[in-house]
């Protein structure tokens, strides 16, 4: 199953591209809250690089890496990628008049309810979105 999540963050289309693609701006942003941070994020941005996120319970009580394999970019307007558990991602970035829009489409898993895992990308892309306009 496929699941939407969208925002607009208040800044121009560059800035928040580059913000999703520059490893020192995702350890500020992808995790979903404050107990939770990024220590490393690994970026190879071209199709068929790797990436690899860590995410990790501030309390060192968990952790886990988001990994997988760049299928498609499309500078300014979209990235498409494969986990590595084999799931699908799409990201699209759409300039708007009061910024830009990024949405993401994500196939889910079996592990976690699907109100769990939308509202968890959710919060990280609003984590996103926050620490964009913040900069």
């Amino acid at each position: 199953m496929n699941v939407v999540i969208e925002t607009t963050v208040n800044m121009p289309l560059s800035k928040t591209w580059h913000a999703w693609v520059t490893p020192e701006d995702i350890k500020c942003w992808n995790f979903a809250n404050d107990d939770w941070c990024c220590p490393n994020a690994e970026i190879d941005f071209k199709e068929g690089g790797q990436f690899n996120y860590r995410m990790a319970a501030k309390d060192n009580s968990m952790a886990f890496d988001f990994s997988g394999e760049f299928s498609k970019i499309i500078a300014f307007e979209a990235i498409n990628f494969t986990l590595n558990d084999g799931r699908t991602v799409s990201v699209e970035f759409i300039e708007t008049d009061n910024g830009t829009t990024v949405k993401e489409t994500f196939q889910t898993e079996d592990e976690s309810t699907l109100e769990q895992q939308k509202q968890g990308w959710q919060m990280i892309l609003n984590n996103f979105k926050k620490h964009v306009e913040n900069k």
